[in-house]
């Protein structure tokens, strides 16, 4: 990497936390805070919209530091995408907009970028299948991807500092792996996310606990929506290992995203039904203090991303074990912290079952 790009990236950083504090007393001057309530974990009214800082620094590295290395017409058609999803987030941070409302703006900005900046899935090639071609598929799916990833994202916004360290540790894995493993060509959209890395690194001192300004909507859903746009970038031909990887790296948002809907269906509940569930909830409800669990759920998103990295060294029966092995102890930690519920633990239950049944017959 050319030492101009990493001067840039420094700067990037310096950019976001210079900017910080500025954007946290615009934040109580526009009304956009988050009042102590019981669904928050905040005493004390707190600033929000701080993703704003994340996307001028990242916007000013990529139109002006870093702008020689990226291409016009998708540097532009991301920046298009990237103004929806902030003003909707910036809106929803103010005024509080209703689910359908969210989801409405998160489809107007993946629109965007999916006919501007051609950020799309257009074919999956399966180990002993073959090709198979979207089509006209392939916009629904592009669709369904970005908004599941924003939600996911803006999901695991809900202690201090916990998304953004996430997500910086997804992003650096992203990067990493687009950069050596996958030989994607348009190393711009690796320079790109490591832009965003520094936008972020700059920003979170001053979101870890104890927090002067919380992501908001405003950065939760900025951040989840270029996560979908990059993995999508690497995505465009996509063979059963380019797909896994950007799962397995999201493995923290995606699991309790996707537990959270299971959860809400057994108890009959609306889907955006909020609830204080959730894997931070449950590690905090056992015990861990508030800074705890959010380095505990660093160390569980380092997991991942070092298992992601396999994957690109793995054969594909390799890859397919690795991955059977990941859902198998993905299910017993699950169940272990009671994520779905206490009373559902279906393979703990089988195991006890199979233990006991073993023990009974080795003492008779």
């Amino acid at each position: 990497m050319k030492f101009e790009i990493i001067v840039s990236l420094f700067a990037t950083m310096i950019i976001s936390a210079v900017l910080t504090p500025f954007v946290r007393r615009f934040a109580f001057q526009i009304g956009a805070v988050d009042k102590p309530n019981q669904r928050r974990v905040n005493k004390v009214p707190m600033p929000t919209i701080g993703g704003l800082a994340i996307f001028i620094a990242f916007t000013f590295s990529t139109m002006f530091l870093l702008r020689d290395q990226m291409p016009t017409q998708q540097l532009w058609g991301l920046f298009g995408g990237e103004c929806i999803i902030v003003a909707e987030g910036m809106i929803d941070d103010i005024f509080e907009l209703s689910p359908r409302q969210k989801v409405l703006g998160q489809l107007l900005a993946a629109l965007e970028v999916y006919f501007v900046a051609e950020v799309r899935m257009r074919y999956l090639t399966l180990p002993f299948f073959g090709v198979w071609h979207f089509g006209w598929l392939s916009l629904p799916i592009t669709l369904l991807w970005i908004v599941a990833i924003v939600n996911a994202i803006n999901l695991i916004d809900g202690l201090d500092g916990l998304a953004t360290g996430v997500s910086i540790i997804a992003l650096t894995t992203t990067g990493i792996t687009g950069l050596f493993f996958l030989n994607v060509a348009n190393t711009w959209v690796a320079i790109m996310i490591f832009a965003l890395v520094a936008a972020m690194v700059g920003f979170l001192p001053y979101n870890f606990f104890p927090a002067r300004i919380y992501l908001g909507d405003t950065g939760a859903q900025f951040i989840g929506f270029m996560i979908a746009c990059f993995s999508l970038y690497g995505l465009k031909n996509v063979t059963f290992i380019s797909v896994i990887i950007p799962v397995i790296i999201l493995g923290v948002p995606i699991t309790d995203t996707v537990y959270a809907m299971i959860r809400r269906i057994l108890n009959k509940q609306p889907i955006s039904h909020a609830d204080k569930h959730h894997l931070h909830h449950r590690l905090m409800q056992l015990g861990l203090t508030h800074r705890q669990t959010v380095l505990v759920i660093y160390g569980i998103a380092l997991i991942f991303s070092f298992i992601s990295l396999l994957y690109p060294l793995s054969t594909i029966w390799g890859s397919v074990l690795l991955t059977i092995a990941i859902l198998i102890g993905l299910e017993l930690f699950v169940e272990a912290i009671g994520l779905v519920g206490s009373d559902r633990q279906p393979l703990l239950h089988w195991i006890n079952h199979i233990v006991k049944k073993l023990t009974s017959k080795n003492s008779d």
